[in-house]
């Protein structure tokens, strides 16, 4: 009896064993008797029916994502990668829909990205594409739940994570970037010229205005000397022309005197000779002289003329 016991306890043991199953959280498990579908477990340790039930298959109910890459071309006729992230879960109260009415249902959900983006994308340049990218992301979104929501499957968020254009589009872009760079800093480079000429300008004028004003007070205070020296000259006797000589002379060898404290002075004074100042005196009288009496001569002419005219 002991013999025909242990291989019923064996057995026994085998069956219990094969009627215990644990589910794993947020998952489900299809069970199925005699290859029809029975019931859907949910999380936990489970029992069925050995050689009667059957785990089908197991569905995970967390948040899954599928990465697909489409290549399509831009109204500008740019041919353009872009990769699109798919955030979906199967909905719990859906698993039987989700389990038998879609054999692949990564390729069911790749299929519609690539219908929506390829029908949304040439309808944009390159650069809106960039710009517009959350509106293709939510046109996918909008497709995939219209269309997986009766499979059982949940789209949570479409994201558009990449976008890829040729590599010469690419470098092409990059130049124009650099270009636009460059002028724009030649532009306030030039802007930076030019007030510094203006200030430059503004600040010779402003020097040139001062230099002016310094020359015309030094000759007024030197005629003002002059003026001064004659008077006190005349005081003492000595006449206007006498003290002229004098203040002539006086200043021609001071020049010589300031030339001559020089050391490393190449300048030459023309004329040198003692008299010169005496010469420059006289040179200057007649000038004056002929002047005064070329006035007088067309002064006379006028007056002669207009007598004959009355």
């Amino acid at each position: 009896m002991d013999f025909v016991f242990i291989p019923v306890l064996f057995i026994g043991i085998v069956i219990l064993i094969s009627s215990i199953f644990i589910v794993k959280q947020q998952t489900a498990a299809v069970i199925e008797r005699f290859g029809k579908f029975h019931s859907i477990r949910q999380s936990g340790l489970k029992f069925k029916i050995p050689l009667v039930d059957k785990i089908a298959g197991k569905l995970s109910l967390k948040i899954q994502q599928l990465d697909v890459i489409v290549e399509t071309k831009t109204l500008d006729d740019v041919f353009v990668r872009l990769k699109v992230s798919v955030q979906y879960r199967v909905l719990s109260q859906k698993v039987y829909d989700a389990f038998y009415k879609l054999d692949y249902p990564h390729e069911q959900i790749t299929s519609y990205v690539f219908d929506v983006v390829r029908a949304e994308v040439p309808k944009m340049k390159l650069d809106d594409v960039f710009v517009k990218k959350d509106d293709i992301a939510l046109a996918v979104k909008a497709e995939l739940n219209d269309a997986m929501l009766e499979y059982g499957f949940d789209i949570i968020k479409t994201l558009v994570t990449d976008i890829d254009p040729d590599a010469q589009v690419k470098a092409a872009m990059n130049r124009i970037n650099a270009a636009e760079r460059e002028k724009t800093a030649a532009q306030y480079e030039g802007d930076a010229q030019r007030i510094l000429i203006v200030e430059k300008a503004k600040a010779e004028a402003e020097s040139k205005r001062l230099q002016g004003q310094g020359i015309a007070d030094q000759r007024r205070e030197i005629a003002r000397g002059l003026e001064e020296s004659v008077e006190v000259l005349n005081r003492v006797g000595i006449n206007s022309q006498e003290a002229s000589a004098l203040i002539v002379v006086t200043q021609h060898y001071d020049t010589l005197q300031s030339i001559g404290e020089e050391t490393n002075s190449n300048l030459i004074l023309l004329p040198n000779s003692p008299q010169a100042g005496s010469d420059m005196l006289n040179n200057m009288v007649a000038s004056f002289t002929a002047s005064n009496q070329i006035g007088e001569a067309m002064k006379n002419a006028k007056k002669k003329k207009d007598d004959n005219l009355e």
